[in-house]
């Protein structure tokens, strides 16, 4: 199922998430490291502390896997509405916001 999700980011744990996309942990993580990681790249900010991007996801609540092991420690306020085909979000890229040089002063 894909589906289009928006998150509000925790300004506060932008530095750990980045950290954990670039030393590979999340990555790693199985089933679903990888379309993290791909979901990660497609996010965009839309507006100041919200974040929006398409993701496919197998379990039979939407993100349940993803939720406990990563995106409930670095967003809160998630939503994912079931989607037909991918959207291409407008905004900023959210990757480029956690490599900026003080995230927690963007949000």
């Amino acid at each position: 199922m894909l589906y289009a999700v928006r998150a509000r980011y925790l300004p506060e744990k932008l530095a750990e998430l980045n950290a954990r996309l670039k030393d590979g942990s999340i990555r790693n993580q199985q089933p679903d490291g990888e379309e993290i990681c791909a979901s990660m790249v497609r996010a965009r900010v839309i507006k100041p502390g919200i974040v929006q991007w398409t993701e496919t996801c197998y379990c039979p609540t939407p993100l349940e896997h993803e939720r406990a092991t990563v995106y409930d420690h670095y967003f809160v306020d998630l939503t994912a509405v079931e989607i037909a085909e991918p959207v291409e979000v407008e905004g900023e890229s959210f990757l480029a916001l956690l490599e900026g040089p003080s995230p927690e002063v963007k949000a």
